[in-house]
């Protein structure tokens, strides 16, 4: 699971964002201060941070310079400062992304989906809410785990991983289970079988995104085409 740091002296805000996250796959951690938000970011290294600019004592800006000292994790700024001059310099002073207030749901969503991929975060993937993280050795959807074997976790973060390459079953087994293996390649085939009925039943639409290439193997499609 995503965990994530909001920064706001705005308690109310906070339990907004936590109660818009959350059903979204985001672990939430909640500072009202900078100074509580530095201590909690030494204490569980979050994979995201949400940061107000407008917080008496330690402001925004002061907050984000001391965590690019700190950390490269990413920062989207959540503010009611509009202004280009303010924009600017939030990511002039080391922010990844900007957002105003007031903000749609469904876009502070994605605008923290597409951090996630870019910066690649402790292993995370993610594609439609389906979260991968691979130096948790989990994988989620809608908040709620969803159980691999260590080869089936292995095979999606492979697909997962290069989003659109076509991968043969001979190239699959090398990468998973080595390339000296005499495992037969229809073991890829039960092992992606398996992989689609257990994510299916989360509700993910799995057969939108990993799909087969007929006469070659298998590909990861993460914008839900669903055909070949």
């Amino acid at each position: 699971m995503v965990q994530i740091l909001l920064v706001d002296d705005e308690p109310m805000m906070l339990d907004l964002l936590e109660l818009y996250l959350e059903p979204h796959g985001f672990r939430c951690l909640k500072a009202t201060s900078g100074e509580e938000a530095l201590n909690l970011l030494d204490l569980h290294q979050p994979n995201l941070i949400v940061l107000d600019i407008m917080m008496p004592g330690m402001d925004g800006w002061t907050v984000c310079r001391e965590i690019r000292h700190r950390s490269a994790v990413p920062i989207l700024m959540l503010t009611a400062r509009g202004e280009t001059e303010d924009v600017v310099k939030g990511l002039a002073i080391g922010a990844d992304d900007y957002l105003t207030k007031p903000f749609e749901e469904e876009e502070l969503v994605a605008r923290l989906r597409a951090l996630l991929r870019r910066s690649g975060t402790a292993g995370i993937l993610e594609t439609a809410g389906l979260i991968y993280a691979r130096d948790s050795f989990t994988l989620t959807y809608g908040n709620e785990p969803i159980r691999l074997t260590p080869k089936e976790f292995a095979l999606l973060g492979k697909l997962m991983g290069e989003p659109d390459r076509v991968f043969s079953r001979e190239s699959l087994l090398g990468h998973v289970w080595g390339w000296n293996t005499e495992t037969e390649n229809r073991t890829v085939d039960s092992h992606v079988r398996n992989l689609r009925e257990k994510i299916r039943s989360s509700g993910f639409p799995i057969d939108d995104h990993l799909l087969t290439v007929r006469g070659v193997g298998y590909k990861w499609d993460p914008r839900g085409n669903g055909c070949m």
